[in-house]
């Protein structure tokens, strides 16, 4: 097949557009070994570090937000798929300190494997580390088994939390404390029109009819609630915010955070006409929208669609979301 895409090799993609990304980012991170990239300007070594990990492919995710009140480091895999733990490894070993390391894994099954390996490996060599595992997607039900839940666009939210706290000098018992908590009380679901193709082979993952759209479809074609034909964009609001209220323990009276994450073919345009339904719902429910972000933070090719993350705030949630960061995705002074 015929890829239409500006790319040269299809072998060398990962390792390509990590260059790209390098000198066009020049100011904020650099790149070690062609995967791992680090903040050009590191942390006190007296605070905690943050390392996650993911493949390649989703981007601005996970890399675009290594810098100041973020990542420290980022770990990066081929295409669609998890980075060795050798490599895992070395990221962690690149900022391994007194005060700790914090090891964030989303929950896919190489990620998971390969997280776990390094972490152990750490561990043995004696290096300070703890771990969270991101698990925040209710398409297989807000009662599913943990396995069963996978990480999507929460990961991006967890960065922004547990990346202030550590610029505060959180300790790294703290952090995981913090990370349990955000991880009872976040809850994700995404909405796809159409699927994504693989950039190095062009094939289609997954399958939607034109006329039709499906709640809770994975990142990877992965099957959601099933298919319906197409709904307004505040009818799609309404029913995402219905599951995913519940699942995030957020009901009248409370506070909640809302991102809009577009999957990749999804306008900026379709994602303010999406938060402005949100912000409408809640207020009908009577629940303040303590903040909201819309951005391609975690994407996947040209998947049209988008992810909804709803966070119930608190606010030690408020301040941390507030706190200032500086990262190739993400600023806020």
């Amino acid at each position: 097949m015929v890829m239409k895409k500006f790319m040269n090799d299809p072998n060398n993609l990962t390792v390509e557009l990590m260059q790209g990304f390098a000198i066009a980012q020049a100011d904020k991170v650099i790149v070690e070994k062609d995967k791992i990239v680090l903040r050009k300007n590191p942390k006190s070594i007296d605070k905690v570090a943050i390392v996650s990990m993911g493949g390649a492919g989703h981007e601005p995710a996970i890399s675009g937000f290594v810098g100041k009140g973020m990542l420290d480091v980022s770990v990066v895999g081929d295409i669609f798929a998890a980075p060795a733990f050798p490599k895992v490894l070395d990221g962690i070993k690149m900022v391994a300190r007194d005060a700790g390391t914090l090891l964030v894994i989303l929950n896919h099954q190489g990620d998971v494997l390969n997280g776990n390996k390094a972490f152990q490996m750490a561990e043995k060599q004696n290096i300070k580390i703890q771990k969270l595992l991101t698990h925040e997607d209710i398409a297989a039900g807000p009662d599913a088994k943990l396995e069963d839940r996978r990480g999507l666009v929460g990961c991006v939210a967890m960065y922004k939390f547990l990346g202030a706290a550590a610029e505060e000098g959180a300790d790294l018992d703290s952090l995981v404390q913090l990370g349990e908590k955000i991880n009872g009380q976040m809850a994700t679901l995404s909405v796809a029109l159409k699927p994504a193709t693989h950039p190095a082979n062009g094939i289609t993952i997954g399958a939607i009819a034109d006329d039709e759209m499906e709640i809770g479809m994975g990142q990877h074609g992965e099957a959601g609630t099933g298919c319906s034909k197409i709904k307004t964009a505040d009818e799609t609001v309404k029913a995402m915010l219905d599951m995913l209220l519940p699942a995030a323990t957020a009901k009248k009276g409370d506070k909640v955070i809302v991102m809009i994450n577009g999957s990749g073919a999804t306008t900026l345009m379709e994602m303010y006409i999406a938060m402005r339904g949100v912000k409408n719902y809640l207020d009908e429910l009577g629940i303040e929208l303590a903040a909201g972000r819309c951005a391609e933070d975690l994407t996947v090719q040209e998947m049209g669609g988008f992810q909804m993350c709803v966070i119930k705030a608190d606010d030690e949630l408020i301040r941390l979301w507030n706190a200032p960061c500086d990262t190739p995705a993400w600023t806020r002074n």
